[in-house]
């Protein structure tokens, strides 16, 4: 699998705040809120669950 540009912005956003890289990869729906859930509880499951996100798709 090869990543392009777009995908590294992706990840670093997703490391810096995750929900940004979920915004990014699939817009607003049920994905965007499940990471904002996680990254309210704990800021490396939202981080795990957004590079899921972005590398799955």
């Amino acid at each position: 699998m090869a990543f392009t540009a777009s995908d590294i912005c992706k990840i670093i956003g997703a490391i810096i705040l995750p929900p940004l890289g979920v915004f990014l990869e699939k817009g607003c729906n049920v994905d965007l809120l499940i990471n904002i859930a996680l990254t309210c509880l704990g800021f490396i499951p939202g981080i795990i669950h957004a590079l899921y996100i972005i590398l799955k798709y």
